[in-house]
This record gives structure tokens, C-alpha cells and sequence, in this order.
């Protein structure tokens, strides 16, 4: 039963490891954020009431 055989797919498993751990995270790092997060003011917005008829 070669399925028992873990030489060749254990060899096959870290080398594919190698290559995700290596290759991918830098490319995934290097793209940027179209929508980098801004500090919010502590100043509350000043708001109008709404004069809107109800009827």
C-alpha cells in the first residue's frame, strides 16, 4: 500500500509549506490600504433638529 509511504508526501507537505511561508506573506504584505483609518476629533458635530411636517 503506497499510501503509507510517508517519504514522498511528507517531503511534498514541507516543501509546500516552505513555499507559502516564503512566496505568499510578501506579496500579500506589500499591497496597500486604499482607506488608511483617520483619528476621530473629540469635537461632537453640531446637529439641526429636523422641522419636518408629521401630518
Amino acid at each position: 500500500m503506497p499510501q503509507l509511504n510517508p517519504a514522498p508526501w511528507f517531503a511534498i507537505l514541507v516543501f509546500s509549506w516552505l513555499v507559502f511561508l516564503t512566496v505568499i506573506p510578501p506579496k500579500i504584505l506589500k499591497h496597500t490600504f486604499t482607506n488608511e483609518p483617520t483619528t476621530f476629533s473629540t469635537k461632537k458635530p453640531n446637529t439641526e433638529p429636523w422641522n419636518w411636517p408629521w401630518h
